[in-house]
Order: structure tokens, then C-alpha cells, then sequence
């Protein structure tokens, strides 16, 4: 038992733990700049900056980049959904915000892999512990606020720049439910944690909103009963268990229960806040989409629920072999699969992702209008 409790707080550690170029203008689509909070699911390479030497070696190398041709610091083989939202918008790719002498005229990506919404003290306080992370979004949201007074002189100046920019507040709280979970936690247990979960997003939302953002995007939390990690660390022996997707039900139950008091939160701001634009992106109700259509959007069929970079069982995951370490290896054709490493997505399905969201009907209500040739990646 301890042996199995070991393994699973090592795959806590990669939890959500774990390319730039792009052109710039903004003709068309009244943005001028991105700024993005967040996780693994958005990180351009931030942790790889904040870590310590010799922690998180994996994503430093190939196989992450693969695609690309290089790595990056992303969790993925390559680009993530914010890379193709700032393509699409004509905007280069969002350097990370503790990169040195990079460009920031465009935005800026605050999001750190493996960081949680609550921040480590509350989670601490309510007896989840979150050993392989101290950053939060309360910390990303400190950072956001300093880059923008050292970068403009006054509230006036930063309430105009973001007037003409978008800011992403997530995907973020994956994490808090992860480390939950993955400690040993029960789904009843976990969804104790929801409300304070969504309330940190949404008072980080606020906070945002009060500096000036007119435009915000606010994302769900996926459908994790489909990933390859928890369907390997969390496999039922009754078939009853599975959906017809070959989901775990409670665990998307559990998903959905979060997702739906952060819609109606995010309904709640729009009352708030009638002068601002204010979406919730669908992440649970794309993903599934895209499962649906795999094989019309080019992915195998038979390989929706298999990590591309893994080593071997049902679905290609092993916490003792993953991607990265000696003993996995990477599937032949990256794009043909939904999952890069049991947890993050390729760059083909984060683009798949990509345009279901913002150039189809999960972005709700459609806040964003893209240049005449940048309308789809």
C-alpha cells in the first residue's frame, strides 16, 4: 500500500507539470495584446524558469517539442490552445512572463505548471496538502499586477491597455482536485472543495476586472475521467463504471459539478460587470466533442484514450515510465493522438481543441472576432 501511495504522489508530480514565433497586428479583432493565468494546460515555460536545477528535467527535453522541433518548457510536443488563439489573432506567441529579454509589447503567459487556484496555505488549511507546488493563482495574479505598473505609469495608462487586450483567467483548479485525488482522497470528499475552488477564480476574475479588463475568458475544467492517468490509477473491474465514451463516470460527474457552479459564477460577474465582455470557454463539452469526431479530425480511433509518449499497459501510461523517462518511447505519428502524455495533449488536439472553442459554439457567449486570414489555424 505504501509502495502504491508513492506511485501515485509521483504521478501528482506530474500532474499538470508537466516553440515561438508569430506575427503581430491586431487589425479586426480590437486586441492589441493577451495575457494568460494559468496551468500546465497554458504554461509556455515558466516553470522550467521557477524550478530549481534539476527538477522537472523531463519537459526540458525531447520528446517535449518534438513536434515543434524543440522544447520549450510547453507540456506538450508542441504548441498549446494559447498559441493558436494569439496566431489567430494575429498576435505572436506569448513569451512567459519569467523569461528574460524577451518581448512583452503583445502580452504576456503567467501561467506556471502545476499550479493550483487556492493557494497553498487555504489548501493546507483544509487538510489537502499540495507537496509539489507553491504557486498559485494568487501569486500569478501578484505577478499580472506588477508587470503591469512597472510596464505603465499609471491605473489610467493600465486601464486603457487592457481595454484593448484579452485575459485568460485559466484554465486553473485542475490542480486542487489532483492533488486531492491523487492523495488518497474519495470523489465525495474532493467535491467538498469546489466552492472555494470556484470562488478563487472568480475573486481573481474580479480582480482583473476591476483593473480595466473588458474582455476576459474564463475556462472549465476538462473531462478527466477520459485521461489516460486516471484511467490507469483509477480503473473500475465493472463496465458499469465506464460511459459509452470509455469514461469514468463519477470522475466526469465530478468534473461537471465544478464546471457548473463556475458557469453560473461567471453569469454572475456579467450582472457585475455589464461593460465588460466575459465568456466561459467549455473545455468538458469540446473535449468530448472531440472524441466524438476523432476520426473526422484526423486522430486514430482507436487511440483517443492512449497516451502518444508512454510505456505500455491499456492505455500507454505507466507513473513509473512516463514520458520522458527511460523505458517510455513515442508513438510514431503524434497527430493521430489525443493525449501526449497520459495527462496534456498533443498540439494536434490542442488545436482541434483550439478551433472548437474559439471559432465554434463552445466559447459562450463568442466575445472574439479574428482577422479575415487568420480565421482558422
Amino acid at each position: 500500500m505504501a509502495s502504491s501511495t508513492a506511485f501515485l504522489l509521483l504521478l501528482v508530480a506530474a500532474l499538470h507539470v508537466c516553440c515561438c514565433r508569430g506575427q503581430g497586428g491586431h487589425a479586426g479583432t480590437g486586441v492589441a495584446a493577451i495575457y494568460s493565468l494559468g496551468d500546465s494546460i497554458t504554461d509556455t515555460g515558466n516553470l522550467v524558469k521557477e524550478a530549481p536545477p534539476g527538477a522537472f528535467e523531463t519537459i526540458k527535453h525531447l520528446p517535449y517539442g518534438l513536434t515543434f522541433g524543440r522544447p520549450t518548457g510547453r507540456c506538450s510536443d508542441g504548441l498549446l490552445m494559447i498559441d493558436f488563439l494569439a496566431q489567430d489573432m494575429g498576435l505572436p506567441f506569448l513569451n512567459p512572463y519569467l523569461a528574460m529579454n524577451r518581448s512583452f509589447d503583445h502580452g504576456a503567459n503567467f501561467a506556471v505548471a502545476g499550479a493550483t487556484a487556492m493557494d497553498p496555505a487555504d489548501q493546507f488549511n483544509r487538510r489537502f496538502s499540495m507537496p509539489f507546488t507553491a504557486n498559485s493563482l494568487k501569486l500569478q495574479l501578484r505577478w499580472f499586477k506588477d508587470f503591469m505598473k512597472s510596464t505603465f505609469n499609471t491605473d489610467e495608462e493600465i486601464r486603457k491597455r487592457l481595454q484593448s487586450s484579452l485575459v485568460l483567467v485559466g484554465e486553473i483548479g485542475g490542480n486542487d482536485y489532483n492533488f486531492a485525488l491523487f492523495g488518497n482522497k474519495n470523489v465525495s470528499e474532493v467535491e467538498k472543495l469546489i466552492p472555494a475552488v470556484v470562488q478563487t477564480i472568480i475573486d481573481a476574475t474580479k480582480e482583473v476586472l476591476d483593473m480595466g479588463a473588458s474582455r476576459v475568458i474564463v475556462p472549465g475544467n476538462f473531462p478527466i475521467g477520459c485521461l489516460p492517468s486516471y484511467l490507469t490509477a483509477m480503473a473500475e473491474p465493472e463496465t458499469s463504471a465506464y460511459d459509452s465514451a470509455g469514461c469514468l463516470k463519477d470522475l466526469n460527474l465530478f468534473a461537471a459539478k465544478h464546471n457548473a457552479q463556475l458557469q453560473r459564477a461567471v453569469a454572475g460577474l456579467r450582472a457585475s460587470y455589464p461593460d465588460a465582455a466575459i465568456a466561459y470557454a467549455d473545455y468538458f463539452n469540446s473535449f468530448l466533442s472531440l472524441l466524438k469526431g476523432a476520426p473526422a479530425l484526423g486522430f486514430d480511433e482507436d487511440s483517443t484514450h492512449k497516451a502518444c509518449c508512454g510505456a505500455g499497459g491499456k492505455y500507454n501510461y505507466d507513473v513509473r515510465r512516463a514520458c520522458g523517462v527511460e523505458g517510455a518511447a513515442v508513438c510514431a505519428d503524434p497527430s493521430a493522438y489525443v493525449s501526449w502524455d497520459g495527462i496534456h495533449m498533443t498540439q494536434a488536439a490542442y488545436k482541434a481543441m483550439s478551433r472548437l472553442i474559439y471559432h465554434g459554439r463552445y466559447l459562450q457567449p463568442q466575445i472574439l472576432s479574428f482577422p479575415e486570414n487568420n480565421g482558422q489555424t
